[in-house]
């Protein structure tokens, strides 16, 4: 969600809501007006009695209305923006600003250092590169870093003891100081200020080549929240407009020179553009010794760095939050040893990824009536029905690229330039396996690792596994991630044995046109010892003698009830990639779309109609009982305690409906049961919330967090976050997200943590766990299949199969609930569409797998609920989802109130009631607490009622004054 769009969607929901009110005042300023104008033929007493009363009256009649709109009304609205929040504890920021550089110590991965020329003694460094100046520290929307006192790239290499060239860091400065916005509302600037070679003074670089002969090249690639990164640039370099059934192109470029364009048709974004090109040829033509830094979340095309011998080191640094910039200047300096790995494959050429023709602007044509109903119910909606093709399947990432080498279908070292888990160090390591150690369930692995080179460093172990493939049988990968740790702190010559330990069921596939369960089937696992995904260390088998189906008789990985097909209306009219034949139908499956008319039916505002999913059967529940149970009394009880059916009893209808509307930003207050107000709110990067008015410390993207490898950093990451949360009083966190890089173009990749399922699942438990021990509630998001913001404000429809939602994209989440699965947790769903269901009202997604399956009993809450054409809260808490993300009600509200829709809301009630009770809010709960805003307002109310009763007894007095002042003249004084 981001901010900015969150307030002015409020504001215009403000003034509806308020309409009633507005219109009563309206009313009584213009009887007001009416009464001083009718009475100025009056004699003066009287004529100033009624003026005066008047206006005393429109004051009193403006205060009551306010009063009633502020506890009513817009009690819950001001409840969150009036809320008392704390202030940072500096000892809390001190220690978030360690732990963001600890991270980011781990998380630069160095991916090139050609003659061991990595790390050089602190010395003069000449910096090149416009981003160098303004590098990009995180990214846009939820995940905002605040930039004021964050540590730059500059300032990183000068804390660690390097003196840069300051003639050519205020060269870029005065070329443009500020970074071109990529923004949700005010629209997408892809402009990648760098200034032409042509306009370098032949001085500067002479005075630069006498300063030093090392030279460090930094280029930046942003994203954020709203937008995906553009894959192709000629349409936005031309001013092309978006067309039906065409690529996405939206934003604007400024070239950097008259003479030439920086990008040509074809050309993404995440390759050099010729101003970058000609500086590295620049550059490398000045300097024997260059250093690359790469700044940003989004793997971009490299391949150009193994092109000039001058480039000697690569270094990979996405955003770095506060001070993660000081993390690459020890590194630079030799302070610390680089240890972390890729989370992504990074390609030579983009253009070659299974999924590029796939991503981006499709909408169909034939779904008008949808659109303008969209259109008609709110007037921003895009009104488009999009839609996007996982046609990969499950061969996302390294699982593609690995197995379509094996297959033959690729050559691998053309096609890659880093593996997946692939870094570099400053000394060496050699890693030896251990024979296997299988248990019934799980199979152990010992392997030792020793530092064999003469610097002090961690290293990453990575376990894999290969399944047998049956020629058109089950789709899998020939490489899996099946388990990985990093060791502690080696010194030369020492050694560390890590025992990595996985469940057999783990390299269970999911059998959707067999069996309709997950599977072990028969033959060899190899189980592989390897560097990265592609390098192997040494490989053992394990054997499984007969297929393993597990059903109701075995259920996998701990569900509570079986997994089985949910999900056949996802698949669409879809060719999906296939290992048949060696990927026989690559070509056909991965091609673009051809076919723009949606075969089913899909709802928006304006199609859906509740009424229609009513059960008459149903019976309207009870509701404002008086039974003398608070939700505190239930603080640790079961969640099939009998007592909630009691204490759900006392709610009445209107607090359902204002409980689930208003939770944005906050989880508000029930009167009748004691509920208190608690605040929840962005972000992924740290505390950020413009709606609530605090800002944390800037944390650095989860994609350095991911190539730390370290979950335990991971842990650490989120309980530092935790104590900021703390500190302002906020409970709920919307984060961590947990969506996967399908694309090297998603706009949130700095959000998200890999290409790899497993991976971002073990990040993202220790996320969780972090968080919970801090005592947040975290909102994991965004539940699910949200890797695409094209269109995310639309009927984004997204059409994948059930082996790859259930393996790749809904794994994250499975780990993270079934970690904690009674309500420490809560889930937040997404804007786009599962099929034709929005994922926000998808009961198979949200109730048959998430509580059934799983044994889920948290809260979810709607990503922000800006009606956008198709969110309707009753449709949403029918399908499983139990509040609105709005902070001012919006469309939230719920409108049909038949039994069956009341049923629904007091189910959903229940969940937010059972994870808000548990959390750490009511630690030290004190009943009966008035919110400190709304105790100064009932101060307010005594004064002015104070000075109400003054001012008229002081008008009556006047009047009383006036009158015996006025002489009574009779018929004898007339005559």
């Amino acid at each position: 969600m981001g901010n900015v769009e969150v307030a002015w969607e409020d504001v215009i929901s403000v003034i509806n809501m308020m309409r009633a009110h507005l219109i009563i005042i309206a009313a009584a300023l213009i009887a007001m007006i009416v009464v001083i104008i009718a009475v100025r033929k009056m004699e003066r007493s009287k004529r100033r009695l009624f003026r005066v009363q008047s206006v005393l009256a429109f004051l009193l009649v403006t205060v009551i209305t306010l009063n009633i709109a502020v506890t009513g009304t817009l009690y819950n609205t001001l409840n969150v923006v009036l809320a008392d929040k704390g202030t940072l504890d500096p000892s809390h920021e001190e220690n978030s600003k360690r732990v963001i550089e600890a991270v980011t110590d781990e998380g630069v991965v160095m991916t090139k250092n050609n003659d061991s020329f990595l790390p050089i003694a602190p010395q003069k460094i000449n910096v090149f590169g416009w981003a160098s100046t303004n590098p990009i520290y995180g990214g846009t929307g939820s995940g905002t870093v605040d930039t004021t006192t964050a540590i730059g790239i500059l300032q990183g290499l000068q804390n660690a003891g390097f003196e840069t060239n300051s003639e050519l860091s205020d060269m870029y400065v005065n070329y443009r100081a500020d970074r071109p916005v990529i923004s949700i509302n005010n629209g997408q600037d892809w402009t990648l200020p760098e200034i032409p070679v042509a306009d370098y003074p032949q001085e500067v670089l002479d005075r630069a080549k006498e300063f030093s002969d090392v030279a460090v090249l930094v280029f930046s690639r942003t994203g954020g929240e709203g937008t995906d990164l553009p894959e192709d640039m000629g349409p936005i370099m031309d001013g092309s407009t978006m067309e039906i059934g065409t690529k996405y192109t939206k934003g604007t470029y400024t070239n950097n020179s008259t003479k030439y364009d920086d990008f040509e048709a074809g050309q993404s974004y995440l390759e050099l553009s010729k101003t970058e090109k000609d500086l590295v040829d620049m550059v490398c033509g000045l300097f024997d010794n260059v250093i690359v830094v790469y700044n940003g979340a989004n793997t971009m095309e490299l391949g150009w760095t193994n092109d000039y011998d001058q480039i000697k080191s690569v270094l990979l640094c996405a955003g770095a939050g506060a001070t993660g910039f000081n993390a690459l200047g020890n590194i630079i300096a030799g302070e610390v040893n680089p240890s972390g790995k890729t989370a992504d494959t990074w390609l030579k050429d983009l253009n070659s990824a299974p999924y590029i023709n796939n991503i981006g602007h499709f909408a169909y044509t034939n779904t008008s009536d949808v659109s303008d109903a969209a259109k008609e119910a709110w007037e921003r909606a895009d009104g488009i029905v999009s839609f996007v093709d996982y046609v990969e399947g499950i061969y996302v990432g390294y699982r593609f690229y690995e197995t379509a080498a094996e297959e033959g279908l690729i050559n691998y070292d053309d096609t890659v330039l880093y593996p997946f888990g692939y870094g570099l160090s400053y000394t060496t390591f050699e890693q030896s396996m251990g024979e296997l150690q299988v248990s019934d369930d799980s199979i152990s692995v010992d392997v030792t690792v020793t530092n064999t080179g003469d610097t002090a460093g961690k290293d990453v172990v990575e376990l894999y596994y290969n399944p047998p493939y049956y020629n058109g049988g089950i789709e899998k990968s020939s490489v899996n991630l099946a388990a990985f740790d990093k060791t502690g702190l080696l010194e030369p010559g020492q050694s560390e044995t890590v025992t990595l330990t996985f469940d057999t069921e783990d390299m269970a596939s999911y059998d959707t046109y067999g069996t309709g369960y997950y599977v072990l089937e028969q033959g060899d696992y190899e189980i592989s010892l390897r560097t990265d995904s592609h390098t192997v260390v040494d490989t053992k088998t394990y054997s499984v003698p007969e297929m393993v189906v597990y059903d109701e008789n075995k259920k996998h990985n701990g569900d509570v009830e079986v997994a089985d097909n949910k999900f056949e209306f996802a698949e669409g009219n879809v060719t999906y990639l296939s290992r048949e034949n060696g990927f026989a139908n690559y070509s056909e499956a991965t091609a673009a779309p051809t076919d723009f008319e949606l075969d089913g039916t899909i709802y928006g505002n304006g199609t859906y109609d509740p009424t229609a999913y009513d059960n008459a059967d149903d019976e309207m529940p009870v509701t404002g009982a008086d039974n003398g149970l608070e939700v505190f009394d239930l603080r640790g009880a079961d969640y099939d305690d009998e007592r909630w059916e009691s204490l759900l009893d006392e709610i009445t209808v209107d607090e359902m409906v204002n409980l689930i509307a208003f939770g944005g930003h906050q989880n508000a207050a029930v009167d009748s049961v004691g509920k208190i107000r608690i605040l929840d709110t962005d972000g992924p990067a740290g505390v950020n919330s413009s709606t609530l008015g605090i800002f944390g410390t800037g944390y650095c993207s989860q994609i350095i967090l991911a190539q730390t490898w370290n979950t335990d950093l991971a842990v650490e990451y989120a309980k530092a976050m935790g104590e900021e949360f703390s500190d302002y009083h906020v409970t709920g966190w919307y984060a961590p997200s947990m969506n996967m890089h399908r694309s090297a173009f998603g706009g949130r990749n700095f959000e998200y943590y890999s290409e790899d399922s497993l991976l971002s699942a073990e990040m993202a438990k220790g996320e969780v766990e972090g968080a919970v021990e801090s005592g947040m509630y975290p909102f994991i998001k965004h539940f699910a299949l949200n890797e695409q913001e094209i269109n995310r404000n639309a009927f984004l429809t997204t059409w994948t199969t059930e082996q790859a939602m259930r393996e790749i994209y809904l794994k994250p989440f499975e780990e993270a609930v079934k970690s904690y699965p009674d309500g420490k947790i809560a889930v937040m769903t997404s804007y786009n569409f599962i099929g034709t269901e929005w994922a926000g009202s998808c009961a198979p997604l949200l109730k048959d797998v998430l509580r059934g399956e799983w044994g889920f009993k948290g809260m979810v809450i709607s990503d922000y609920f800006g009606n956008y054409g198709y969110m309707d809260a009753d449709r949403a808490v029918r399908g499983g989802t139990d509040m609105m993300l709005g902070t001012a009600g919006n469309e939230a509200i719920m409108t049909d109130l038949s039994a069956t829709s009341v049923i629904a809301m007091r189910n959903a009630v229940k969940n937010i009631l059972y994870t808000t009770v548990n959390s750490s809010a009511y630690e030290n709960y004190v009943p009966g607490t008035i919110p400190g805003w709304l105790q100064t307002i009932y101060v307010v109310d005594a004064v002015l009622a104070i000075l109400w009763v003054l001012a008229e007894i002081a008008v009556i007095l006047l009047y009383r004054r006036d009158k015996k002042k006025v002489p009574v003249i009779t018929i004898e004084d007339k005559e």
